[in-house]
């Protein structure tokens, strides 16, 4: 077996990020009690220019985002929280956390985000907020979504954890909806190795979360509301202040390498590459095909082909979050329960797309996927 010569991801990190992170460190400045620091504070207003809002908040990770928008919105007991089953399980355990419900629902069978006719079906008295996720970085349907919860009175955060730059008729994700959440973990489009951020127009939510972040403090020592160390550090906001610098023109790289990958896999019968409405620009964070063949042909099998190539393929997700042991033995959820989203999952499989694959890479890739189906 060869060793992984082809990751599913891999961070652009250069001398500029490692620079700046070594003129933190000369300050000895590293952190802030109140999470905004010199760097934290840049960073907040660059991202917050970027994705087109008013307010940004850092934090430690994407799902401390998520976490922190739901308490921001006062989601709590007896609340539930309509949510996509083709998702990262954090999305629904940060709902859980917060002791609110959340309630699964399918997925596009095309698109694999949030199906909207199902959303709406799904929404009762208790209903909250609704978490579309945009899957893989392709934006979810949010004029549709927004009208719906517009005229339910539901708070609407964006799970725009894998969407970094992607756009829906022009606008970037994150400014769309009530509340957007980003991660910027370390295989992300972007990356401060953790971290995330939480997008708003809205002055009350930044100003909750802000507080939420820093154990409810409004200043030191007088917390006014519950809240947790959710803080940036400041080396983090150094690295995101540079990547984001390099985000466009790292998306326009994951853009071409896609519609190259496409181009050549779109006629193996078997497999079904992805497509895009014509209002979308997806990040590309991975490029997901779908394998509909035999068992010999099977999602795994090609999975393991590759790893075995040297070509490191992954499944997101393998299961639906419903069908966690932790979601089925508390709402009782079954495989049939959501089947779109459950042959989906038995299907997928995502390559890498990232910009440090060079063209004999994709060549590499192209062709150890056609070695696999001319052998069967």
């Amino acid at each position: 077996m060869l060793e992984k010569k082809i990751r599913i991801n891999q961070p652009v990190i250069g001398e500029e990020e490692v620079e700046e992170v070594s003129k933190v460190l000369r300050t000895g400045m590293l952190t802030a009690w109140h999470g905004s620091g010199e760097k934290v504070s840049e960073f907040e207003r660059r991202f917050a220019s970027y994705v087109g809002v008013e307010y940004a908040v850092a934090v430690n990770s994407g799902t401390a985002a998520l976490h922190t928008a739901l308490a921001a919105c006062g989601i709590g007991h007896g609340d539930e929280v309509i949510v996509p089953a083709m998702t990262f399980v954090a999305t629904a355990n940060v709902v859980l956390i917060q002791g609110a419900k959340p309630v699964f629902v399918e997925v596009d069978p095309e698109t694999l985000c949030m199906d909207v006719e199902k959303f709406q079906n799904a929404i009762t008295e208790n209903t909250k907020a609704v978490i579309p996720v945009h899957v893989y970085g392709s934006p979810a349907e949010m004029d549709a979504i927004m009208d719906i919860a517009t005229d339910r009175g539901l708070i609407v955060i964006e799970d725009a954890a894998q969407a970094h730059g992607a756009t829906y008729k022009g606008r970037k994700v994150g400014s769309i909806g009530h509340i957007g959440c980003f991660s910027f973990f370390a295989s992300k489009n972007m990356t401060t190795g953790e971290g995330g951020m939480i997008t708003t127009n809205d002055a009350e939510y930044a100003r909750r979360c802000r507080l939420f972040r820093t154990h409810g403090q409004e200043e030191a020592h007088m917390s006014v509301m519950p809240g947790l160390n959710y803080r940036m550090t400041e080396f983090e906001a150094a690295i995101g202040l540079v990547q984001l610098s390099k985000l466009e023109r790292l998306n326009a790289i994951r853009a071409r390498n896609a519609e190259i990958l496409t181009g050549s896999l779109k006629n193996i019968p078997g497999i079904v590459t992805p497509t895009f409405p014509p209002y979308v620009k997806p990040s590309h964070y991975v490029y997901t095909i779908r394998v509909k063949a035999g068992p010999k042909r099977s999602r795994d099998a090609l999975q393991k082909y590759l790893e075995e190539n040297g070509i490191e393929a992954a499944v997101y997700w393998p299961n639906p979050v419903h069908l966690h042991p932790l979601y089925m033995g508390l709402y009782g959820y079954q495989r049939g329960s959501l089947p779109v989203a459950e042959e989906a999952s038995d299907e997928v499989l995502s390559l890498p797309v990232h910009p440090k694959l060079s063209d004999e890479d994709l060549r590499y890739i192209v062709e150890k996927i056609k070695e696999f189906f001319s052998e069967f």
